[in-house]
């Protein structure tokens, strides 16, 4: 295939940034869309051209850090991470922008890499078990419904890419915020820092200038693993029994 890439570049987080056009040739439709970037890459290279900075790690949809905005679809036309977003997906003589997360929370460090140290930080005010537990205990020994084991492990199963935040309008962080305390909440070992932890978390996504949440829905549309909408209501309810005192 024959394509033209329009990408953001940017020379770091203080410079001004500008999409740049580059003509491509001969990518195959099976090569993942960081393959192509790679392709792309070992051609600047061989010019004496800067390369693109982009984020990539394990190449496999695991680790979340691999997010471009694709013709303005966060990690593009499917709905899986930018990595297992393969070529078959574009057709010849395609033109492509790519560009980097866009949110206040997100600052952008180079071309298409962003700061995401702010989902970090929302994790460390709450999003963990501070019991110490001891050993491993046997599978067995805590009972848990199995609906509520399903619904936390379909919580854990977000990996914090960021598409959410992109994807929306807001630039709101509450689906990654909700998968969280979801996956938390649902289980025994989560009970005694529930309430606390809810409080901590919204209150670092707020002061790390995230929007707020106004329900449009983009934000699970999005997300390369199927993040429901409704963990951001079980997030909303925990939170407001907190802040009543109801629990």
């Amino acid at each position: 295939m024959k394509l033209t890439l329009k990408i953001w570049r940017q020379g770091g987080p203080s410079a001004d940034g500008e999409m740049v056009t580059y003509p491509i040739e001969g990518v195959s439709e099976d090569m993942s869309f960081l393959e192509m970037l790679d392709v792309l890459n070992e051609e600047l290279i061989a010019k004496g051209e800067e390369p693109v900075a982009f984020d990539s790690d394990c190449r496999e949809g695991i680790c979340g850090m691999c997010g471009l905005v694709i013709n303005g679809q966060a990690h593009g036309p499917e709905v899986t991470t930018t990595c297992q977003l393969h070529m078959r997906s574009f057709s010849d003589g395609d033109e492509i922008s790519i560009e980097p997360w866009r949110a206040e929370a997100f600052p952008v460090l180079k071309d298409l890499c962003v700061d995401r140290t702010s989902f970090d930080r929302i994790i460390q005010a709450g999003g963990y078990i501070s019991a110490n537990t001891g050993a491993a205990p046997d599978a067995a020994a805590t009972l848990v419904p199995k609906d509520d084991a399903d619904r936390a492990f379909m919580g854990a199963e977000c990996i914090g890419c960021g598409a959410c935040v992109a994807a929306c309008p807001n630039a709101s962080g509450m689906l990654f915020m909700g998968a969280k305390v979801t996956h938390l909440g649902e289980l025994p070992q989560g009970q005694p820092e529930r309430y606390a932890r809810v409080v901590s978390m919204v209150d670092q996504h707020d002061a790390e200038g995230f929007g707020g949440c106004t329900n449009l829905g983009e934000c699970s549309r999005a997300c390369p693993k199927g993040i429901p909408l409704n963990v951001i209501s079980q997030m909303n309810r925990d939170l407001q029994r907190a802040k009543l005192g109801k629990h």
